[in-house]
């Protein structure tokens, strides 16, 4: 009983960090809007880590041969790719790569590229700061090309020599350049904790009814027959 009643504690206890720390997340996101000076010069994890959630503004210019399409990233229901392009900072060298939405794939050829229109010239990006790109499961080690399964911040930029910002920043906003941003809300996952919560709980209380049983009611019960 002991031990199911502290595991039961412990869930708790991790629901309550994951709520903690999705209030935290929402309360950067209610902060004003960065610009792109926030991430033209170097950051030190620590500093990219208090980035991270934070709305954030950008100016530049697309590295359009530059842009790797996502594999196996469903959207309503569909199978398509999340497009990430880099963004080359106005007034800087340094380059941020942007999650910039969501195209279906062809459904007969799969090595197709969708029809994205990406803009020439100076653009203005809104959306908001994340560590990397969302990762799928995949086999064996990731191959080079447009068309990828996931992607490293680090490797993409020792494989393309890009000055690459140590953060992602994931653009929000209306459809636009045949690009959809319907984003998928990230799951604290507080309620798996809540169940095994319960479970745990439910266990003790078995046992307990359990032991009162075989050790309580039955001995009276038989002592009352004899």
């Amino acid at each position: 009983m002991a031990l199911t009643a502290s595991l039961g504690r412990w869930q708790l206890s991790r629901a309550a960090e994951k709520e903690a720390l999705q209030a935290a997340i929402a309360e950067r996101q209610r902060l004003p809007a960065l610009d792109g000076a926030s991430l033209a010069q170097a950051l030190s994890d620590d500093q990219a880590r208090e980035l991270l959630h934070r709305a954030i503004t950008l100016r530049g210019q697309w590295l359009a041969d530059r842009t790797v399409f996502l594999d196996n990233r469903p959207m309503a229901r569909q199978t398509g790719f999340y497009v990430l392009t880099p963004l080359r900072l106005t007034g800087s060298d340094r380059v941020v790569l942007v999650q910039r939405g969501w195209a279906p794939r062809h459904q007969v050829d799969r090595s197709l590229l969708p029809p994205v229109q990406t803009p020439t010239g100076e653009v203005q990006v809104s959306g908001r700061i994340a560590a990397h790109p969302p990762r799928v499961y995949q086999l064996g080690q990731e191959q080079g090309g447009a068309i990828r399964q996931n992607l490293d911040l680090d490797a993409w930029r020792a494989e393309t020599g890009l000055p690459l910002a140590p953060v992602l920043v994931v653009q929000t906003g209306a459809a636009s350049d045949g690009l959809q941003r319907d984003w998928p809300e990230a799951a604290s996952g507080v309620e798996k904790h809540y169940g095994y919560a319960f479970q745990w709980f439910g266990l003790c209380t078995l046992i307990g009814l359990l032991l009162l049983w075989f050790q309580v009611v039955r001995p009276l019960y038989r002592a009352r027959r004899a």
